[in-house]
């Protein structure tokens, strides 16, 4: 049909910006929450999957003040986690300083600062805290749109033993993403696997992982992925449009149609709710049933 040809240009465009709009929520809901959690101290192996940043009594006074701070205003926290560090604050201080730049959106200090960090704790014999600055400081790189950078932070972090489940998951579905953008898809599809089998009940894994699939023509893996992202989170615009992109392009119209106008139901001013309207407007008018 004539009216494919547009859509099958449109889809992997129109996607993109709302994979970072999605990605962009989830880093910052991550921060937010990290910001306003208690310090724990002593943390058991549960404690320390649970995606907060495990902190000893000794710092967790000093570290939840710098958070604050940072959270008030990023260059507060940037100040007050520098005179912390020549205080003597660790790796924590640099965390934190790391943190308040990512806040201000100053993403290359705040790659050498989780970048230092991450030194740091390794000097110390903390490899798993080590892991996780490396991990923050891959993100900052993705920010920051250096994916190559990003792509061997990433591999730092995996190489100093995160702990299986959530921790694990979410920095393989990050170095998907860094791979994607380094057009290694090879590499971008070994990591997601991993990713999905660490955090199966994560549907933005799901999503990636369909996306993806799409994109390399693997329709029916995209199928599969894409229903199990609906059936996790089917009020996500997100989600709804990537489920519309997969089923105009096999051939399943009436199924991209219900698809797209659920995004733009959900969310017609999100990225993902104004593509699927732009998807719909290039459709031709439904047939009506005499």
């Amino acid at each position: 049909m004539p009216f494919l040809l547009p859509l099958l240009l449109l889809a992997p465009q129109a996607y993109d910006p709302e994979i970072e709009a999605v990605m962009n929520r989830k880093r910052k809901e991550k921060a937010e929450a990290e910001a306003a959690a208690s310090a724990t101290p002593s943390p058991t192996a549960a404690q320390a999957s649970d995606g907060r940043i495990p902190v000893p009594d000794k710092y967790a006074a000093k570290f939840q003040t710098c958070l604050d701070q940072a959270v008030e205003a990023p260059d507060k926290g940037i100040a007050f986690a520098q005179q912390w560090r020549i205080e003597g604050g660790s790796f924590y201080a640099r965390n934190c300083m790391g943190f308040a730049y990512a806040r201000a959106e100053r993403w290359a200090p705040a790659i050498v600062a989780f970048e230092q960090g991450a030194e740091e704790a390794e000097r110390n014999g903390e490899m798993v805290q080590s892991g996780r600055l490396w991990a923050q400081a891959g993100n900052a790189a993705l920010a920051g749109g250096d994916a190559a950078k990003a792509r061997d932070d990433f591999d730092a972090a995996l190489a100093r033993g995160l702990p299986d489940g959530l921790e694990k998951g979410e920095v393989h579905l990050d170095r998907a993403r860094a791979l994607v953008a380094l057009n290694d898809a090879k590499g971008a599809r070994n990591s997601l696997d991993i990713a999905l089998e660490q955090v199966p009940r994560d549907p933005l894994a799901w999503l990636l992982s369909a996306t993806l699939a799409r994109r390399s023509g693997e329709m029916k893996l995209a199928q599969a992925h894409i229903a199990r992202a609906v059936q996790l989170s089917p009020d996500d615009a997100s989600v709804a449009l990537e489920e519309g992109n997969i089923a105009i392009l096999t051939d399943h119209e009436d199924m991209a149609r219900s698809a797209w106008q659920r995004a733009v139901k959900l969310a017609a001013q999100s990225p993902a709710g104004k593509a699927a309207a732009d998807n719909l407007s290039r459709l031709p008018a439904p047939k009506s049933a005499d």
